[in-house]
C-alpha cells in the first residue's frame, strides 16, 4: 500500500476514533493534515480574537518545511497510536 493510500485510510480512521483527543493532539492532527494536503501555510495569520483560528494557523505554521510525505507518515503514526 502506498503512503497516499495509507494516509487516506488514516484520515477515515481518524473520523472513527472512540475517544476525543486532547486539543493539543487535535491541533497536531489538523496541522499534519494541512501540511500533507496543502503544503506550507499559504494564508494570512488570523487577527482579532478568533483564538481557535489562530491556534490552528500556528499549529500548521509549525510544520513549515516538512514534506508532504513526511507529514503523511507522521499523521498515519499518530492516528494509529490514538486508535490503539
Amino acid at each position: 500500500m502506498s503512503v497516499e493510500e495509507s494516509f487516506k485510510e488514516a484520515v477515515d480512521q481518524s473520523k472513527r476514533l472512540t475517544e476525543r483527543p486532547s486539543n493539543d493532539i487535535l491541533l497536531k492532527i489538523y496541522a499534519l493534515y494541512k501540511q500533507a494536503t496543502v503544503g506550507d501555510v499559504n494564508e494570512e495569520r488570523p487577527g482579532g480574537f478568533d483564538f481557535k483560528a489562530i491556534a490552528k494557523f500556528n499549529a500548521w505554521e509549525s510544520m513549515k518545511g516538512k514534506s508532504a510525505e513526511q507529514a503523511m507518515l507522521e499523521y498515519i503514526a499518530l492516528i494509529n497510536e490514538l486508535s490503539n
